[in-house]
């Protein structure tokens, strides 16, 4: 097929997919006049979920305790220092099956407790695909967006009734959208970037919104042959990143490669390179002007981990690069990288090395120019799987180099993965994350540590009382 014909037709699927998001996301419920207080959990508790069975000793391409997967729902906590709490939401499993509840809750950092957790919904399915996102708008209130993987289930968009509260939620929309990445620019309103599922693929694309009720037709963002998962961030004054890699049409979603990376100063309206040169959207062509590195012609995967800012306001975008997809050695040396622009080029540095291509962790970059990295970077009890141990790492010469700080587990049961920032991360909880057993289903508790390290503690597992203090695991 001609690049040509090619482009046609996928910004035919793109308009086609408008059409269908257009329906939709304008059938919007009206705010409700009573709303009920949603009902509690009596604990913390995560779902358990594997993806693509391998036929081997490690059984799965991921799996294990998946509360806070996948690093593509970004974010997942907020912390506001108005109310001096960090809001966050998981997916939560419910008492009698291995079925994911959508959880919402917060840390609240006067009284160091956590109240009981509160039920938003039941997705009625095993799929922590679809587990939610979390933002607060400028008053407070609370925006979760809970996802769907595929077309086949609803996604919604839900509001708190009253700002920094979490006991009742208005249903703002019944929908459909995968891998929600919404965020929020004083003044402009709403950016929601997101992922559609369509024939043969998937494509990304943006919402706006001014208010969160009333939202625009898709825009669409890449198409590049499969496909594409993107990892976003926004800055400090309301620019936002995002970085990509795509799925050729050979291998799909286990073929991922190369890293590109686009920006939007104006709330997700027109989007740039890094060094703004203005992009005719959708990207739909491997080699465009949003390429970072050609990964593609080395013959390695890129799994996207996680994007922030310097403190100059330049992007940094953490990855791994791996040999193959599935579990095990043969992909080894699975390297994770920083790729920072410098304002002239794209600086592209290794940081360590880890045993598993889903071993998700953060990057925080501090006022002071301190990098850290919280990552399972050292293998856990089930060696070769998804996740491992819990590790600190720190740089002070912006990647250069990278000094083991601690590790934050140690002789666990099951293995950690998935560790989350929360926007605007409050030292006292710096990052939030999930174990679990990787290769049988098991029970999977939530996590949380602090800037340096000092301690991990372990949501608990059974409150009860209104609010309890989380106990120290390490």
């Amino acid at each position: 097929m001609g690049e040509k014909l090619q482009r046609i037709l996928l910004v035919g699927f793109f308009c086609f997919s408008i059409h269908l998001g257009v329906v939709g996301l304008r059938t919007l419920a009206a705010p409700a006049e009573e709303v009920e207080p949603l009902p509690v959990a009596d604990g913390y508790r995560g779902i358990w979920y594997w993806n693509e069975r391998s036929g081997d000793q490690y059984k799965y391409k991921y799996s294990g305790g998946l509360a806070t997967y996948p690093q593509q729902h970004v974010p997942i906590a907020c912390y506001s220092a108005k109310a001096q709490k960090t809001f966050f939401v998981y997916g939560g499993r419910a008492p009698e099956a291995n079925r994911l509840w959508h959880m919402v809750s917060y840390f609240d950092h006067r009284t160091k407790t956590v109240p009981r957790p509160r039920i938003l919904l039941d997705k009625k399915t095993d799929d922590a695909h679809d587990n939610p996102s979390l933002l607060l708008d400028d008053q407070g209130y609370l925006w979760i967006f809970s996802n769907a993987h595929g077309t086949a289930r609803a996604a919604y968009i839900h509001r708190s009734t009253q700002p920094f509260s979490i006991e009742r939620f208005e249903r703002i929309a019944t929908t459909n959208f995968s891998y929600s990445q919404p965020w929020y620019v004083p003044g402009q309103g709403f950016c929601l970037l997101h992922t559609h599922y369509e024939r043969g693929g998937r494509s990304l694309f943006v919402w706006l919104s001014a208010d969160g009720r009333r939202w625009s037709d898709r825009q669409p963002l890449a198409r590049i042959e499969m496909g594409n998962y993107q990892i976003s961030w926004q800055q400090q004054g309301g620019r936002i990143g995002t970085a990509l890699d795509y799925h050729p049409q050979s291998g799909g979603v286990n073929a991922r490669t190369n890293l590109y990376y686009l920006e939007t100063r104006d709330g997700g309206r027109t989007w740039t390179t890094v060094d703004g040169q203005p992009l005719r959207l959708p990207l739909t062509e491997v080699q465009n002007p949003a390429l970072v590195h050609d990964y593609a012609s080395e013959k390695r995967l890129v799994y996207l981990k996680d994007l922030t800012f310097d403190t100059q306001g330049r992007p940094v975008i953490l990855y791994l690069t791996s040999r193959h997809y599935a579990s095990g050695p043969e992909g080894n040396p699975r390297i994770w990288h920083t790729a920072h622009w410098t304002g002239q080029r794209w600086q592209i540095r290794p940081v360590c090395q880890s045993d598993h291509n889903y071993d998700h962790g953060s990057l925080y970059i501090e006022p002071d120019g301190t990098w850290r990295l919280i990552a399972p970077t050292d293998p856990g009890p089930q060696p070769y799987t998804t996740g491992g141990e819990m590790v600190l790492w720190k740089s002070t010469n912006e990647g250069a180099t990278w000094t083991k700080i601690k590790q934050l587990t140690r002789n666990s049961s099951y293995n950690h993965t998935y560790a989350r920032r929360p926007l605007g991360a409050h030292p006292d909880f710096y990052a939030l994350w999930a174990d679990g057993h990787t290769l049988q289903q098991s029970e999977s508790r939530l996590y949380f540590t602090d800037r340096d390290g000092t301690h991990v503690w372990r949501l608990p597992v059974h409150i009860d009382s209104d609010q309890a203090k989380p106990e120290p695991a390490w």
